[in-house]
């Protein structure tokens, strides 16, 4: 199980900024079930910023849709022609489905609408592959889509240390297997997007409370309470 919370809606602006067609997607698992990104908050997600573009006085084209997993690729596939419409995605996915999003429509710019906070690993039949250390404080809106603090060995989030070299890490897997640099990855991806500007932004350390505060931890929706 993945929990997540919505960014505050300024911050959602502030990502949007400069953008005037946007669609909202929701999913209908873990963030679902947690009252955080499902179908019904991704319209009342999409309402709000109709609304608050019409206060504003500017056009904003926005729709929302919910795709039954953002994190596997069947069902991303399921609303490819809905997402071919717009130039952004705003996902309401845990980091997994929006780092997901990202690599299925490379072509998109997929910005997050919520904080990872927690994940309940399911272990093995499969396996699973982590994309998201669940920091509460997600910057793949300004990474590319591409999460530095798991998919580089060090957690760097300010670019690459003096080890990488040739796209590489220089840390290698379980099975002595190469490993992509991170920081190689979100450049290449930021540039592809006209966005490389971000590259020169500082990025403060993380306050990690808001991903271990020393034990195990709840989420709790208040308003979702039985009286």
């Amino acid at each position: 199980m993945i929990t997540a919370e919505r960014k505050p809606f300024e911050e959602i602006l502030e990502l949007l900024e400069g953008h005037d067609k946007v669609l909202v997607a929701g999913c209908e698992t873990c963030v679902a079930v947690c009252l955080t990104g499902g179908e019904k908050e991704a319209e009342i997600l999409s309402t709000e910023l109709g609304i608050k573009a019409k206060e504003d006085g500017r056009e904003l084209a926005t729709e929302s849709i919910s795709a039954i997993r953002q994190c596997e690729w069947e069902y991303l596939d399921a609303i490819a022609e809905k997402v071919a419409e717009y130039p952004v995605v705003i996902s309401m996915a845990c980091g997994i489905g929006i780092q997901s999003m990202a690599e299925r429509f490379p072509e998109k710019l997929v910005l997050p609408a919520v904080n990872t906070n927690m994940l309940g690993m399911p272990q093995e039949h499969a396996v699973w592959l982590e994309r998201c250390g669940a920091c509460g404080d997600c910057v793949l809106g300004e990474t590319g889509g591409i999460c530095p603090i798991v998919r580089c060995s060090k957690s760097l989030l300010n670019g690459p240390c003096g080890g990488s070299h040739d796209g590489l890490c220089e840390v290698t897997g379980p099975d002595n297997e190469e490993i992509p640099c991170a920081w190689q990855l979100i450049h290449d991806k930021l540039n592809e997007q006209g966005r490389q500007d971000l590259l020169l932004k500082v990025t403060e350390p993380k306050d990690w409370s808001k991903s271990n505060s020393g034990g195990p931890r709840t989420m709790v929706k208040e308003e979702a309470k039985p009286v």
